[in-house]
């Protein structure tokens, strides 16, 4: 059974007066096993952060359900127990940041779950050393990198104890190293504490790790599969005014020059190994 299930899925913004309202979901019907890594793509407006903030009940479905770990998001009741279960960590980190010291802001979710002070204390030192941010737990967080703010954020959903981390596109506003400081944080969330993920992103370079990656364009699911599956579509990506990671592009492009090569490289490794014999010949 999936922890997270979509089931025919649609929702529509509230429209002004004399408007028509703007449904971006059409029916989407979608699960996460507990445990795995998705990364869920899509350019703007193709409906993916949308779907992402139903997974913890920020927004509920016009039609159809959504489901975690067996609990109806709809039931207003079940809604802080959803939001324990799966955290929700947005772009901009600074709109998740509350308190002047980053101990004090990592322990904000605990408080207002009931936690007692001395397991907050536990749970706050766990989750900045999980963040490996744990020496910057007496710094304001004003002071910190993009990158490091991230990490806080994420420390702060941590803190909760949630079996899925939500991640709707962490990396958009940081530069390459804060992007590298995040994408490892959240692969070592899944890899060693078992954290469901739910990546959600425009970079197509950052689901090249992901178990599985569903792609959406204009409110529905284009495509899903392991990586390899949906990138080796080139064509389809493409016809949707999608892009893939750029080892993928050029080894595809040379492949319609009549080169001799695989039919997808996913990463630099790959690209290297398959042009390695053919620049030597």
């Amino acid at each position: 059974m999936d922890y997270i299930t979509a089931d025919k899925v649609t929702f529509a913004y509230e429209a002004d007066e004399n408007e028509e309202r703007l449904e971006v979901l059409h029916g989407v019907s979608l699960g996460v096993r507990k445990g795995e890594f998705v990364a869920l793509l899509g350019h703007n407006g193709s409906g993916k952060s949308t779907l992402a903030k139903h997974f913890n009940a920020m927004l509920l479905p016009s039609g159809g359900k959504v489901y975690v770990d067996g609990l109806d998001t709809m039931d207003e009741a079940l809604k802080i127990e959803i939001r324990r279960r799966v955290g929700l960590v947005l772009q901009n980190p600074d709109n998740q940041l509350v308190a002047s010291i980053v101990e004090e802001d990592v322990a904000f979710g605990p408080e207002n779950l009931g936690i007692a002070p001395p397991e907050i204390r536990k749970r706050v030192d766990a989750a900045l050393k999980a963040v490996e941010m744990y020496d910057y737990r007496l710094n304001a967080p004003y002071k910190l990198s993009g990158g490091q703010k991230q990490r806080i954020a994420i420390a702060g959903i941590i803190a909760m104890e949630p079996d899925c981390i939500v991640l709707d596109e962490p990396t958009a506003m940081l530069d390459p190293r804060g992007r590298d400081e995040v994408l490892r944080t959240i692969h070592k969330l899944n890899r060693e504490n078992g954290i469901t993920i739910v990546l959600i992103t425009h970079y197509m370079d950052e689901a090249v790790g992901a178990d599985r990656v569903v792609v959406m364009d204009d409110g529905r699911v284009l495509t899903q599969g392991t990586p390899r599956e949906v990138f080796s579509r080139v064509r389809l990506l493409k016809d949707h005014q999608l892009d893939v990671p750029q080892a993928t592009e050029l080894v595809w492009r040379l492949r319609g020059e009549g080169y001799d090569l695989p039919e997808c490289a996913l990463d630099i490794d790959e690209c290297v190994a398959a042009l390695e014999p053919l620049l030597n010949s």
